[in-house]
């Protein structure tokens, strides 16, 4: 790609998903730890998310209903877009406890917030779940939904 090709392609948003219990968190200009303020929709009891993952609507709803979820998705949504209005690529990481649901939900609400960017042209976003096909981490005390602390 020329120089004058690459001054005329947006920037991206790389939005990425990943779970604090597979090791580190992946290299990024944000990193978002979503452990203690969000809902576990794993820890809910009798609610059939466990096998789910953030893809799927109910578990979305299940995270995004969290008190203070909608704020902030809109914090990091500003974040974000002032990065990339910088006309640099952004990587923002999102990290819950397994990498399969808060972070999973979180990171999908805010790329369609950037597809449907209300500021401007929709931002070009790319979202990675690393751990999302990985089974859930179980911790002692934690065999069962809604188990542990």
């Amino acid at each position: 790609m020329s120089d004058n090709a690459a001054h005329h392609q947006p920037p991206t948003v790389h939005l990425v998903s990943f779970g604090y219990l597979h090791g580190e968190p992946p290299a990024a200009d944000i990193v978002v730890d979503l452990r203690r303020v969000l809902r576990d929709p794993a820890r809910i009891r009798d609610g059939g998310l466990l096998d789910l993952d953030g893809r799927h609507p109910v578990v979305r709803d299940a995270v995004m209903t969290t008190p203070g979820a909608l704020s902030l998705a809109a914090g990091v949504f500003l974040a974000a877009v002032a990065l990339h209005e910088a006309g640099k690529p952004v990587t923002v990481g999102f990290g819950c406890a397994g990498g399969r649901h808060r972070s999973v939900a979180l990171a999908e609400h805010i790329a369609v917030l950037m597809l449907a960017d209300g500021f401007g042209d929709p931002i070009p976003v790319r979202v990675d779940h690393l751990h999302v096909h990985l089974p859930r981490v179980l911790r002692d005390g934690d065999d069962t939904p809604g188990g542990g602390r």
